[in-house]
């Protein structure tokens, strides 16, 4: 299980460096590489040796326990059960497969040009249809690749939750919309790069991610990647104006303390990481947002913010900044969006990955799907497909059946941080003094410790003591936006 974990760090660090640092002429030799590493990671994975290792000493123990012996052995036995599921050519196929898409995708969206990444993604597209069908599924083949991301969640869960969140978060957003815009030219003017990241640094330090223990750079999209328990690294975004890069950091930055929070006893084991993405999500859309959207947050962190920008943000007192971070409107890209209609722009995506999926619509198809979603949803119309279907990554890398666990994680976000609050009244009186100690200290303890000892529902259980739930997100939403728009 070691040699498989290491080997896992080196395709991260490869995938890394191609987001990063390679040269664009380099996607083809990359993208064989990164097959060659997948061959392996999967024949050791799936091998008869390791199986039946697993299989005698499964015998041995109880599989119930959450002691760490008994579920390093459960969940590892689980997960060969299911790469063994499919064939090692299979792997090597995707791989390549993504390995040229992604550079493809970063072409395509350069050039505002769909034709350059619409035969990549008819591939994906096909493989994960094969994919779904050799992992196989109860009742929709989407489920197959949904838990992938999201172990022991079904389409139906997710359609259960967007449904209660769909009641009220839709009237919200519309009346909303009849109160009086809020102002945030301000967070539109023309920001120096290093400044941004310079403050960066220093908010990546005060929410505490270890910089010691990682690293910042760029790419054209935000991700966070563990290439080890001690390396960790993040990625924002480059843009002359605020937003993109200041609460990219702060939602990367998140997923960075979570890989560093998860106890060193688990590395290079079965029960390292997370247990799903959703969990994972939670933790960014914490710090991004619940955090990093708060007026307690910025009580301390503003002045300093200012005295980086004294220009663009000298005459903006911290009531107007508070309230311009916080804006709702309908906007064109996810990663921007405000902590409303974000939803809403998930709910695009896991549709028509969906029909995608369940072979309703075609590839070709979906630029013209993907406008009239977004007309339907939020009332506007990408002008070009660099802010439509092509602003994401991750149908290029693969990962179809991703994008719901961003709204189950910005759910779970509000709940752990409204039980953390509860438990340790100090986490806000401690924000306004610019720590995040006790809000970290109770994260390990509550969510971090488990690994991947437990699936994502399990853990949600265990934690908030029943499923997962809108009601939390909401009642945080109708207070929050409620004082901002006077609702």
């Amino acid at each position: 299980m070691g040699t498989i974990a290491d080997l896992g760090g080196a395709m991260s660090l490869l995938s890394w460096d191609q987001s990063v640092n390679m040269p664009h002429a380099a996607a083809a030799d990359r993208a064989r590489q990164r097959a060659t590493l997948a061959r392996m990671i999967h024949e050791l994975s799936t091998s008869d040796e390791l199986l039946n290792l697993l299989r005698e000493l499964a015998d041995q123990v109880d599989l119930d326990s959450l002691e760490d012996g008994p579920s390093n052995i459960r969940v590892a036995l689980r997960e060969v059960e299911k790469a063994r599921k499919l064939p090692a050519e299979f792997v090597a196929r995707m791989a390549e497969a993504v390995g040229i898409a992604e550079t493809h995708w970063e072409q395509a969206k350069k050039a505002k040009d769909f034709s350059l990444f619409r035969d990549d993604l008819k591939r994906i597209v096909d493989l994960s249809i094969e994919e779904a069908e050799l992992l196989g599924y109860e009742e929709d083949r989407y489920d197959a690749l949904l838990d992938k991301y999201e172990p022991d969640t079904r389409s139906a869960d997710v359609e259960r939750v967007f449904a209660e969140l769909r009641r009220e978060l839709l009237p919200m957003v519309k009346e909303i919309a009849t109160r009086p815009e809020v102002d945030d030219s301000f967070l539109y003017l023309k920001y120096d790069r290093q400044r941004q990241w310079d403050f960066g640094l220093e908010i990546l330090k005060a929410i505490g991610f270890d910089l010691s223990r990682g690293r910042q750079d760029y790419s054209a999209h935000p991700f966070t990647t563990g290439i080890s328990g001690n390396d960790v690294r993040i990625t924002t975004f480059a843009a002359d104006d605020l937003k993109p890069a200041l609460f990219a950091t702060l939602h990367e930055g998140g997923h960075g303390i979570h890989d560093q929070g998860t106890p060193a006893r688990y590395r290079r084991t079965a029960l390292a990481g997370t247990p799903g993405l959703g969990i994972a999500e939670s933790q960014s859309r914490l710090f991004e947002n619940v955090v990093g959207r708060s007026k307690a947050f910025w009580s301390y962190h503003y002045p300093r913010l200012q005295e980086y920008f004294p220009e663009q943000l000298g005459g903006v007192d911290l009531e107007r900044f508070y309230r311009a971070i916080n804006k709702v409107t309908p906007s064109f890209i996810r990663v921007e969006a405000d902590e409303l209609t974000y939803h809403l722009h998930i709910m695009i995506r896991f549709e028509l990955e969906r029909a995608m999926i369940h072979e309703k619509i075609k590839v070709d198809e979906l630029p013209e799907a993907w406008d009239a979603k977004m007309e339907e949803y939020l009332g506007i119309r990408p002008p070009d497909v660099s802010l439509g279907v092509l602003q994401d990554t991750h149908w290029s890398i693969g990962a179809i059946g991703y994008f719901p666990t961003y709204s189950l994680g910005s759910l779970l976000a509000c709940h752990w941080y409204q039980l953390a609050v509860a438990e340790r009244p100090e986490i806000e009186d401690e924000l306004a003094q610019g720590r995040c100690d006790t809000l970290r200290e109770w994260l390990v303890d509550r969510v971090y410790s488990f690994g991947r000892k437990v699936t994502p529902p399990k853990l949600v259980e265990k934690v908030t003591g029943g499923p997962l739930t809108a009601k939390p997100f909401l009642e945080y939403a109708r207070r929050k936006y409620g004082e901002i728009y006077g609702l």
